[in-house]
Parts: structure tokens; C-alpha cells; sequence
């Protein structure tokens, strides 16, 4: 696998000579295909109290938040502090834990929880989602009786000599400063091993904490077991049967392109350039808010450009892997709630992650899953592996390269494959790391260089000085831990592997 990628990462403007395509990069604008936006219908502020309601209903049941801190720290990303000062009354029912938020007019949306599967966003008019939940439970033996990773025992032994004791120590200090910054956990972990760990008040390493878009990162993870499976291949054109009309281009969509933000779906975002929410609600926060079918909303999007000629961050791409994933699992006849604990989370020792879905069943891994600091260090650590886990290959061999090479239709080299990329300097760590980014300040940062993973998790209102804090527990970081392995490029230029 690790040639296969070789030879394709090196091929140069395989799509632009191949087709009469505009080339990747070229001026979105002028290269938009004539297609109409379908604005989600509904009220804007009923969709930001029903994700209100949502975020307080796994901060309170999940994570184990007050109410009062919850509301005032937690999820600004699908409800603004005006929404929130609109809601008529917020009321919570401990016994059937579940949330219910006041919207002027009269209409109340409720969150609740739905055992393994977390907190689900009711819709309008219903009283229930339309899934049976099941009860997900892991395969492996109480934590503290297994030694980390796979378990949750650390070894008392010392440091290893080669480590800077004092400035770590500093590095551990400074991600927590100020407090403003909220930061929740902080773990770092050196050749495969915790050496920094800590917490705020009340919280430890079982917390289970929002984890927002990391889950792009775990859906990237997902998708490359199947590949290793072959059940997929990375360049062939993904199979969406909504796609598959004859006079269709989306059918020429591969797997990669999504993979890298570039399948060229009309999907919305707040972020974009020029967006205009006097337009409409952004299909971007639909997904989380709307209490739709994710999947069926997000493939059934028109393009806007050629596949592969534009990159753009947008929820559309991750929630289409995730349907093939979805797809995969049932055509294998296995349940699909328990699958990524079955499959994944047993295999390195994660035994608290909750993907959570939308009300029909289907994971919103674009932002909707908690998990522990642990958890996703130890995710962290599976791609530092190259995909081996205990001798086990995961991953393909050579993903980790493909997920951490510039997409060719981004303008700039800060995008992979579900993964963000150091190509643009972003954090103050050898260019070649790579990252889980989530809103509000969520990372696990890969640091190939130094062997290093680092986990940072906070509370959404401090998102913007707990990433400054984060930035200099970094700089710090790399003055404690030397430097092992050598920086690694990617190939000059990559377009891709031809379809």
C-alpha cells in the first residue's frame, strides 16, 4: 500500500491533463457550475435552541457538567449567545434525562439521551427517534487492570533521561494558563508513552469530553479499516447510489476527494467566503440542528464544482464517508451502533468514546462524539504507528502519508485527508505535524519528529485563549522532548491518482 500511495502522491497534474477541467486551485467563482442552492427549510433560531438544547443534554449526562457551566461555556459553534438569551425556559428531566429548550412562540425542542448512543436532537412534532438504541459495551477487561495504551495503568517507572524535566513541567503549567483559557485535559505522550497529564478541577482521565470535529478524524480512521479490508479502495469513485444516474458527475467522485474536502458538493457553510446569512441556514449546522437524516441530506447536495478542483471545509464530506461506512456494515450484516466499538475502539483500548447520531440512526462523526483525553491519544498514536497496533495493521500501510499530504485543490498546503496540516505554521512544531482540529479548541496534534502526541480539550468559551496557551505549552514541548526522527515532505506535487 505504502508504494501504491508513493506512485500516485508523485503523479504531477494527472487531472488536469487528463480532462478539460478547470485546474485545482483555480478561481472558485469563475468556475462555479450553474447549480441552485436548496436552502434548509425552517426558522434559524428553532435550529440553534434545538442544538441548545443538544449540547446541554450530553454536557449534563455525559460529561457530568453543571447546568450553569454548561450553558454558559460549552457549544457556541450551533447556538450563539443570543439564541441562548431568547430561550423561553430551559427544563431538565433528570429521570429521563433529557433537555427541553423554550423557543419564542411556543415551541419547545428537546434533547435526550438515548443510553450508548449519547444525546439525540428530537425533531419537531416527534416523541422519539426513528432507531432502536443499543446498549454498546466493550469487549475488553476493566481498564486499571491493563497497562497503558491498552488499559489505563501507568508504569511508575522514571522519565526517560533524555527528557527536560523542568521545561515539561512548564509545558504542563502553561497549557492551563490562564484559567480563562478553560482548558479541560491536556496529554502527551512520547514514544507511545504518557509523560504530561493533568486536568481541570473536577475532571480526570475518564471524562468524556465534546470533541467536535475530531470525529472528521475518526471517520477518516474508520474509512481506512475498510480500505485495509478492501472493501474500498482509495481512488475508486465512491459508491453513493444517489449518484449513480448516467448523466450524473457526482458518480465520479472518489473516495480520496472526499476524503480531502474536495468532492465539490453545493454544501453551505458559515465559513465560507462571502456566505450570507440573510440567505438562508447553512446546511453546515443543519446536520447537527435540524434533527434530519444527515446522510440522506448531505448526498443528495448538487455539485458546485468539478470534483477535485476546489477544496472547502464543509460537513458534507465527512457525513458522505460515513454513510459508505454506514453502507459497508450493513452489507457485511453487522449491527451498525456497536461497529466502531467492535471494530476500532476494542483494538486500542478505548473503551469510552460516544459517536452520536442523528434521530434515524446515523452517526454525525463530523463533530458529535465524546471521548476521553486518553482516547484520542491514543488515536493520536495510531497514525504516528503507520496503522499498527500491537502488531496488528489497522490502517493501510502509507495512510498515515496520504491523510498528512496537502490536498492538491486546497489553495494552501493546510489540508489532507480529514486531517490539518503544520504545512502553514499554524502551531509552533515542525511543519510536518499534523492534526485533529475540533471548534472551541479541541486537538490531538502528531509530531512525527519528536514521537510526540499531544492532546489539548476545553470548554468552548475559552477557546481563543486556551489556544494561545496551547502555543506555548508547544514551544515549550519542543525544548523538553529532542528531536528522533527526521522531518518528512511530501511529493513535490500531487494531483491525484487518475480515475
Amino acid at each position: 500500500m505504502r508504494r501504491y500511495l508513493a506512485s500516485t502522491l508523485a503523479t504531477v497534474g494527472v487531472l488536469a491533463s487528463c480532462t478539460a477541467k478547470p485546474a485545482a486551485n483555480a478561481d472558485p467563482v469563475a468556475n462555479e457550475l450553474p447549480t441552485a442552492w436548496e436552502a434548509p427549510p425552517g426558522d434559524r433560531l428553532e435550529y440553534e435552541l434545538a442544538g441548545f438544547a443538544k449540547i446541554l443534554c450530553s454536557a449534563l449526562f455525559i460529561t457530568g457538567r453543571t447546568l450553569q457551566d454548561a450553558a454558559e461555556e460549552d457549544g457556541y459553534f450551533v447556538t450563539t449567545a443570543e439564541a441562548r438569551r431568547q430561550a423561553t425556559d430551559t427544563i431538565v428531566d433528570r429521570t429521563r434525562q433529557m433537555v427541553t429548550v423554550g423557543v419564542p412562540g411556543g415551541v419547545k425542542r428537546s434533547a435526550k439521551r438515548y443510553g450508548s448512543q449519547g444525546c439525540v436532537t428530537i425533531p419537531r412534532g416527534a416523541d422519539s427517534v426513528s432507531f432502536a438504541p443499543v446498549k454498546v459495551t466493550s469487549a475488553l477487561p476493566d481498564a486499571m487492570t491493563q497497562p497503558w495504551p491498552m488499559g489505563d495503568r501507568l508504569p511508575t517507572d522514571q522519565l526517560p533521561p533524555e527528557i527536560k524535566r523542568d521545561k515539561l513541567a512548564a509545558a504542563l503549567d502553561s497549557a492551563f494558563s490562564p484559567d480563562e483559557g478553560l482548558t479541560a485535559a491536556f496529554v502527551v505522550t512520547y514514544k507511545g508513552r504518557i509523560i504530561a497529564e493533568r486536568y481541570r478541577k473536577g475532571l480526570d482521565y475518564r471524562t468524556q469530553l465534546p470533541s467536535w470535529s475530531m470525529g472528521k478524524s475518526l471517520t477518516a480512521t474508520l474509512m481506512g479499516q475498510l480500505i485495509q479490508e478492501k472493501v474500498y479502495d482509495l481512488w475508486q469513485p465512491a459508491p453513493v447510489d444517489e449518484w449513480q444516474g448516467a448523466d450524473d458527475e457526482r458518480k465520479t467522485i472518489r473516495i480520496a476527494d472526499i476524503l480531502r474536502m474536495s468532492s465539490g458538493l453545493r454544501f453551505v457553510a458559515p465559513q465560507d467566503s462571502g456566505f450570507d446569512a440573510s440567505k438562508g441556514y447553512p446546511d453546515h449546522l443543519y446536520v447537527y440542528t435540524g434533527a434530519i437524516d444527515a446522510f440522506k441530506w448531505s448526498v443528495t447536495r448538487p455539485l458546485q464544482w468539478h470534483p477535485n478542483t476546489v477544496g472547502r471545509y464543509r460537513n458534507g464530506d465527512p457525513l458522505t464517508i460515513n454513510y459508505l461506512v454506514k453502507k459497508a456494515v450493513l452489507a457485511k450484516g453487522e449491527d451498525y451502533l456497536s461497529y466502531p466499538q467492535r471494530h476500532l475502539f476494542d483494538k486500542l483500548g478505548i473503551r469510552r468514546m460516544v459517536p452520536e447520531p442523528d434521530p434515524f440512526g446515523n452517526f454525525l462523526l463530523n463533530g458529535y462524539e465524546l471521548g476521553t483525553g486518553r482516547d484520542w491519544a491514543r488515536l493520536g498514536n495510531l497514525y504516528l504507528q503507520d496503522g499498527m497496533w500491537n502488531g496488528e495493521r489497522i490502517l493501510p500501510e502509507g495512510y498515515a502519508d496520504f491523510v498528512r499530504t496537502p490536498a492538491p485543490a486546497w489553495s494552501r498546503p493546510e489540508y489532507g485527508g480529514f486531517f490539518w496540516l503544520n504545512r502553514v505554521n499554524q502551531f509552533p512544531v515542525p511543519e510536518d505535524a499534523y492534526a485533529m482540529l475540533g471548534a472551541g479548541g479541541q486537538y490531538t496534534i502528531v509530531i512525527p519528529t519528536h514521537d510526540m502526541v499531544v492532546v489539548r480539550l476545553g470548554h468552548y468559551k475559552g477557546s481563543e485563549e486556551g489556544s494561545k496557551a496551547l502555543n506555548r505549552a508547544l514551544s515549550l514541548l519542543m525544548e523538553a522532548v529532542p528531536q528522533v526522527r527526521p522531518a518528512w515532505n511530501p511529493p513535490a506535487a500531487d494531483s491525484g491518482k487518475a480515475p
